[in-house]
């Protein structure tokens, strides 16, 4: 009896030592209330929403559109149908577009280079549409091809009419929209994206400042493009990094370049102060081996495709726990990438991830002796 009562007492002591761990937890406050029409604040790397109000509503985006013409663009150049150095004729139409401009002037020869730095830092108009005349013969065909990539990227609430973000009733976007094309600009082309850091750029003896004043403001923000017409209202997209953590946060339709400037900010400051994000698994990794009968081998390695990332609240990674589950009687032939399994991440009892677990080499049949023998170990077993 006396044993039963101290097992009993030891079995209250964890039950009451996991409920004093549980209350501990850091609380996790709402975020920041944002005076926007739309927001939406992401991990980069797991692409968790860590806070968001209407992100699905379409506005007009202004010049957070040059995001997608800086995107086709970039494309072009990694394809190689074209180079940063190739010159572009600059057509009356890309001399007269209204609005902000880097001063190209009409008939002259510019560089590709020139005019993406005129784009992305001085939000030239201008720019916007020779570069799109260049690459695709007219702004309308260009707009195409935005759509295309804004489709294939998985933007389902967007549609382009021009290269700029100049006013029109079909052209608009979401905030979740944006939060997309942004990850995929930065995971897509690590070697332009150091351009939206740059604070001023000068052509035609014009020096013109980044209109994004988080650059100042904010030593690890990087990114990415503002945005302003009386329809959109003062718009952000922002990107920062800090310890291996980057964020990217959008804000749409604000009543001030200030104002824009400052919610981003406080989305951003919630984020990195009260979450985390750990890489669990690297992607095409041996996480662990499963049996395989009849084949040449008797073991072979699993994994999963992709790097996976979670993003927690800070404090809790500790309580995370991970299992798996493999196919039962897995029988050569098997082929790399089939999957056999599944690995699931949990934080407490939620589910936060699952991922396929893959076979990460391909394994051949092992001849007629080894089926002969594997069968007979299968039906004794």
């Amino acid at each position: 009896m006396r044993f039963i009562k101290q097992g009993l007492f030891f079995v209250l002591l964890l039950i009451g030592l996991s409920s004093i761990a549980n209350a501990m937890k850091r609380p996790v406050p709402a975020p920041p209330k944002i005076g926007a029409k739309s927001y939406i604040l992401i991990d980069y790397h797991s692409g968790k929403v860590l806070a968001e109000r209407s992100p699905d509503t379409k506005v007009a985006p202004a010049s957070i559109t040059k995001l997608m013409t800086a995107y086709v663009v970039f494309s072009e150049l990694k394809s190689g149908n074209i180079t940063l150095k190739e010159e572009v004729t600059i057509s009356e139409k890309a001399w007269r577009t209204s609005g902000s401009r880097m001063f190209v002037e009409v008939n002259k020869k510019v560089a590709v280079e020139k005019l993406l730095k005129g784009m992305i830092i001085q939000s030239g108009n201008d720019a916007s549409v020779a570069l799109a005349e260049h690459v695709a013969g007219g702004e309308d065909t260009f707009a195409q091809y935005m759509n295309q990539y804004a489709k294939k990227l998985g933007m389902k609430d967007t549609n382009f009419m021009n290269c700029t973000g100049l006013p029109h009733k079909n052209h608009y976007t979401t905030a979740r929209d944006i939060s997309i094309l942004a990850r995929n600009l930065i995971n897509n082309f690590p070697n332009f994206y150091d351009w939206y850091s740059q604070k001023s750029y000068t052509f035609n003896n014009i020096t013109q400042h980044n209109r994004n004043k988080l650059l100042w403001q904010d030593k690890y923000v990087d990114g990415l493009k503002t945005g302003y017409t009386e329809d959109a209202g003062y718009c952000l997209a922002a990107s920062a990094e800090r310890e291996g953590m980057r964020l990217v946060s959008v804000v749409l339709g604000t009543e001030s370049a200030k104002a824009r400037a400052k919610q981003s900010q406080q989305l951003l400051n919630y984020g990195f102060r009260f979450f985390e994000t750990k890489l669990l698994y690297a992607g095409n990794e041996a996480r662990l081996s499963a049996k395989i009968w009849k084949g040449e081998k008797e073991a072979f390695k699993l994994g999963i495709k992709d790097d996976l990332f979670i993003t927690i609240p800070r404090g809790q990674y500790k309580y995370l726990k991970a299992s798996t589950t493999l196919d039962e009687n897995i029988t050569a032939p098997i082929n790399k990438g089939e999957k056999f399994g599944v690995v699931t991440i949990k934080l407490d009892e939620d589910i936060i991830a699952t991922r396929d677990l893959i076979a990460l080499e391909s394994i051949q049949d092992g001849g007629i002796w080894r089926s002969m023998v594997d069968s007979v170990k299968m039906w004794l077993e």
